[in-house]
């Protein structure tokens, strides 16, 4: 799918307690607030569309929150843009192959930089990180030393 811009509009992070209880879950949540045609200059001027979303996290009981507003723009040919808009302003849907190329793109960029912020507000990840674990050696019962 032909993204051709991605940005932060907004971002919001917040701490209401200093020490977290055992009992903690992150809720996540993200969604596609607006759609709308806008006109930017490449080569030439040419018609876009503009996804806003907007991604949040929250961490339960009321610990922290962090939220990110954002949009994506997006160049297709103008028959199939147009269409998109007509169907989004009918019930709000959009083509399975533009969503998940959407949602895909919103949430690794969105992760990455809820995860920094989480870092700077001292609040355990998000996302489960790679762990490296040390195993127990092997003791061959069997095994003669002479």
């Amino acid at each position: 799918m032909p993204f051709i811009g991605f940005n932060f509009d907004r971002i919001f992070a917040e701490r209401n307690i200093d020490e977290i209880k055992e009992n903690l879950s992150v809720k996540h949540n993200m969604n596609i607030k607006d759609l709308t045609e806008e006109e930017i200059n490449l080569e030439k001027k040419q018609e876009v569309l503009k996804f806003k979303f907007e991604f949040l996290l929250k961490y339960d009981p009321n610990v922290a929150e962090i939220k990110i507003d954002g949009h994506l723009l997006f160049l297709e040919s103008p028959k199939k843009m147009k269409e998109i808009v007509q169907n989004w302003k009918k019930d709000k849907k959009l083509p399975p192959e533009i969503t998940q190329s959407l949602f895909n793109t919103i949430l690794t960029k969105s992760n990455i930089k809820a995860l920094q912020l989480s870092q700077d507000l001292n609040l355990p990840p998000h996302i489960p990180m790679p762990r490296l674990t040390r195993q127990q050696p092997k003791k061959n019962v069997n095994e003669y030393i002479g």
